[in-house]
């Protein structure tokens, strides 16, 4: 797949901040693009196109990223879903959506399609982040991840209200949402994780368990294992991810359809 150049980023005023945003492409469901802690728009280059040549299709920068504002509150995921609400209303994109959540961002689609199914047509999870991932991987860090992470907070300490800062009160905010609702639901896993020789074996054996259960989440939920991916296959396997997005679209406008 030949990447296409990004449409130019404009900037929305959405309750008196600025987000970033690309938007393209025309028709239903809207498939919504949503990065990874710290991610940019940018990640999105190799699929963006091919997504927008089949239906309108959103990406954005949450708080702190390029041209958007810095946060004025804590970015928990409750308020990353109600920020990107507000944006879909600004911009006039009606529902029902295709979620896809990168890392980070897989919690923001959780907790949206928890607290609102009607609005949701199908969600993908790209190497998302399982709530169980922030509980239980830690405990089996070595000692030399746990020495990266320290010297990484002294040499850019994250700001105060910054999502990665606020782990714990998403998770309680998923914890008191409604279940998952029984729609489409891709999880999208890398089967080659980064400097995986020098990670614990227990750690990836619990993440690949945790990635099974989000596709437990719901009745429709199916696991893709991306052969050549570690964390961005969006990267390294942009024909399957564009493909993976493509079938929630079809399946999302199947399940809405009437019979």
């Amino acid at each position: 797949m030949r990447p296409v150049l990004l449409p130019i980023k404009l900037t929305q005023q959405v309750a008196g901040a600025t987000v970033e945003y690309i938007l393209a492409g025309s028709g239903l469901p809207a498939v919504v693009l949503v990065n990874g802690a710290g991610g940019p728009v940018e990640g999105w280059f190799k699929v963006f196109s091919r997504l927008a040549s089949s239906t309108r299709t959103l990406g954005y920068n949450r708080p702190g990223i390029d041209h958007s504002s810095k946060p004025a509150v804590p970015q928990t995921a409750a308020e990353a879903v109600e920020a990107l609400r507000d944006l879909l209303d600004a911009l006039a994109v009606p529902p029902p959506y295709v979620l896809v959540g990168h890392s980070l961002g897989g919690l923001v689609v959780n907790l949206f399609a928890r607290l609102y199914p009607d609005a949701v047509a199908a969600v993908v999870m790209l190497e998302a982040t399982a709530p169980e991932d922030v509980r239980v991987l830690p405990r089996y860090e070595n000692g030399a991840q746990r020495w990266l992470k320290r010297a990484s907070r002294r040499l850019l300490p994250p700001h105060p209200f910054d999502e990665t800062e606020h782990l714990d009160a998403s998770l309680a905010e998923l914890d008191a949402a409604p279940p998952f609702p029984p729609i489409p639901l891709f999880v999208v896993s890398g089967a080659r994780p980064a400097l995986g020789w020098a990670t614990p074996q227990a750690l990836l054996a619990a993440r690949a368990r945790h990635q099974q259960a989000l596709a437990r989440l719901s009745p429709l939920g199916k696991q893709v294992i991306a052969s050549r991916s570690g964390h961005f296959p969006q990267f390294s396997e942009p024909e399957l991810v564009c493909a993976t997005i493509i079938d929630a679209v079809r399946e999302g406008m199947a399940r809405l359809r009437p019979a």
